[in-house]
């Protein structure tokens, strides 16, 4: 009897030192990965560290739980002090269920901006900013705007060349060359974050800004695959602490983490896309202070984000 209980106490010690063994190496393992994120978004924090942005006044809409809309702006800008929005998406994120849907406006279109004349879409951003931006964008459509994120074409170069280093995978369409700074063959290829710019800004052909915005949704749908691959999950961090510096938003960092995870997470058809003037609600036209334009049936467009967006407009 004796000896049994001696032969258990030993099995027992055995086991707690097994425990202890595994928790020990447990904790062993979550300091290296903590050490390893901390390096890497310090690492990509110090790359941007020449982006000086500027504190930006934005009034957001309240919050609400049922969903939240980004607006994304990318800047035509190369040191002026003004500049124009290439770019214009809002990115609406549905809290409960974690859908995330695009929409996309043409710079062109004829708007009327608050506290001014009419001009094209693009030209609010100059005059005051991403606030008039968004202020012209819920008096127009009715929609609800809670933040603000805008990086400009050198930022959005080199946190693709973080992103993958290797370059995103895209079907180039056509030879493409003129007025975009690269030179780029049809078919399938791998791009770096210059040549990703220059294909999603091009519109040297008869599809015109149309055919630009149809490839800035290629684009950012390329750039979601890519994250979700495995290889590129360690990079994170380091993109994590990059865009700190090449984007300039109003969104808390675990925010834009949670976001940037739920987009990911949606698979390729995860993401629906809309382009704003929707087909057959918009002719073109031209007035002395802004030249040509898209003049939109504005009630068409706000019924056509309303059901797409699945939000009610104010």
């Amino acid at each position: 009897m004796e000896e049994e209980r001696q032969l258990r106490g030993k099995r027992r010690k055995k086991r707690r030192f097994r425990k202890r063994g595994i928790l020990l190496l447990l904790l062993i393992v979550m300091l290296a990965i903590g050490a390893y994120f901390f390096v890497q978004y310090q690492s990509g924090k110090k790359l941007a560290e020449e982006s000086d942005l500027p504190e930006v006044e934005f009034n957001n809409d309240e919050a609400n739980e049922g969903y939240e809309n980004i607006l994304v702006l990318g800047v035509d800008s190369r040191g002026e002090e003004k500049s124009r929005t290439d770019t214009m998406m809002l990115v609406a994120h549905n809290k409960e269920t974690n859908d995330v849907k695009v929409v996309s406006f043409m710079r062109d279109i004829y708007a009327d901006i608050p506290g001014y004349q009419s001009y094209k879409l693009n030209t609010a951003f100059y005059l005051g900013g991403a606030d008039l931006l968004a202020d012209t964008l819920r008096n127009m459509f009715g929609v609800e705007i809670h933040h603000y994120a805008l990086v400009d074409f050198s930022s959005f170069e080199k946190l693709v060349d973080i992103a993958a280093p290797n370059g995103v995978e895209i079907d180039v369409e056509k030879d493409m060359s003129e007025l975009i700074g690269v030179s780029l063959t049809q078919g399938q290829q791998r791009l770096n974050g210059k040549e990703l710019l220059g294909y999603a800004r091009f519109r040297a052909d008869s599809e015109g800004d149309f055919g630009r915005v149809r490839r800035q949704q290629q684009v950012i749908a390329a750039l979601k695959d890519e994250l979700v691959s495995v290889s590129t999950i360690p990079k994170f961090p380091k993109l994590a602490g990059a865009a700190q510096g090449y984007v300039q938003t109003d969104m808390p960092l675990l925010d834009q983490v949670k976001l940037a995870t739920n987009m990911a997470s949606g698979g390729t058809e995860g993401i629906e896309r809309l382009t704003i003037p929707v087909e057959n609600s918009y002719s073109n036209a031209s007035y002395p202070q802004a030249g040509s334009v898209l003049e939109i049936d504005i009630e068409q467009n706000r019924q056509a984000l309303s059901e797409f967006l699945e939000q009610p407009l104010q």
